[in-house]
């Protein structure tokens, strides 16, 4: 079988099975928020509601027929992509939410993994340049403490620094509420303040994103550290970089032009999962500081017992990320010739 036909096929059962992960991810969290203790009738009303009230809106949120009915129910509202309607948001469709929402985690996600990318990168070929030194030791202790350290814990560090105490940076918010915010056409506040000319909308919004983006993206960095270093030491000792070495190529321009570029293969995969996984896992940086995003946004629902807000936004994540990990593998085919399915 040629690699061109042996690719069609990978892609075609990758995209076959993706329905199905959807579906078990659907129906674990289904049966799982109906397995833990709670009731969100009770969330709503309060414990102390007489019984018949709380089985008047039991029925009127349709939670009061058997399990099977509700899910078969819930399938087929899926199957015509109705996420469903909130059962805490005075009627709000779970759609409604997620477009009201995603914007700030996409915009948070973005900002975070270009810091990431630079600090990661930067540390990863600068400790791989300089083996067995002071350098090469500092950049795997970096890796460790970034990868190691809980994310809740270093926000809530950093906030009491230079928030609380310098007061270099704001909390609890995108854009100050006595100000307007950026005209909306991304949902994006620094894109669509550029988009609009508004360069002091576009200051005062990166100075609010500024905190919660340096936090996530160092912290993901040592990700990338740790996989630039590896990749970037072994390409250095390959054939070819010892030939350009004895062409008297410059380091420099071996290390930038020959070396990174192949050690940056197993990146792309990385990159492409985390940033998947950061559109839907920044909970807690998200909570942390108090950031308008859709992690956030359930967070609150689970505390509050909201099913098909629940439901509908890890849906969301899921179909990201399978997507992204589908997109991840097609272009990793296309770029490392070396990949054979």
């Amino acid at each position: 079988m040629s690699r061109s036909k042996a690719l069609q096929y990978y892609i075609s059962i990758r995209l076959l099975l993706a329905p199905l992960m959807l579906w078990t991810i659907t129906t674990v969290v289904f049966l799982l928020l109906r397995a833990t203790p709670g009731d969100p009738v009770d969330a709503i009303l309060g414990p102390k509601a007489p019984q018949e009230v709380k089985d008047a809106l039991r029925e009127q949120l349709g939670l009061g027929g058997p399990l099977w009915l509700q899910y078969l129910n819930y399938m087929g509202k899926l199957l015509s992509f109705d996420l469903g309607t909130s059962l805490t948001s005075r009627g709000q469709k779970v759609w409604d939410i997620i477009q009201a929402y995603f914007p700030a985690t996409v915009e948070l996600a973005i900002f975070s993994m270009v810091v990431a990318l630079v600090v990661g990168v930067g540390v990863g070929m600068m400790s791989a340049s300089r083996p067995n030194t002071a350098w090469d030791a500092g950049g795997r202790l970096f890796g460790i403490i970034t990868y190691a350290v809980p994310a809740f814990w270093v926000g809530m560090l950093l906030q009491l620094i230079f928030a609380v105490q310098l007061r270099l940076f704001p909390l609890g918010t995108r854009f100050p509420l006595s100000q307007p915010a950026p005209q909306p056409i991304t949902g994006l506040y620094t894109i669509d303040s550029l988009l609009s000319g508004n360069f002091g909308q576009f200051f005062t919004a990166a100075h609010h994103l500024a905190l919660p983006c340096l936090t996530l993206g160092i912290l993901i960095s040592g990700i990338f550290e740790r996989i630039v270093r590896v990749n970037l030491k072994q390409t250095l000792q390959a054939d070819y970089v010892e030939a350009a070495r004895a062409r008297g190529v410059p380091e420099f321009r071996i290390l930038v032009a020959h070396a990174l570029k192949n050690a940056l293969i197993p990146v792309i995969t990385v990159l492409g999962l985390t940033l998947a996984s950061l559109l839907g896992g920044a909970i807690l940086t998200e909570v942390t500081f108090s950031w308008p995003g859709l992690a956030n946004r359930l967070y609150e629902a689970i505390s509050l017992r909201d099913y098909p807000t629940v439901q509908g936004i890890v849906v969301f994540f899921a179909a990201i990320v399978v997507m992204a990990s589908i997109a991840i593998d097609i272009l990793n085919a296309y770029i490392d010739p070396r990949i054979r399915y």
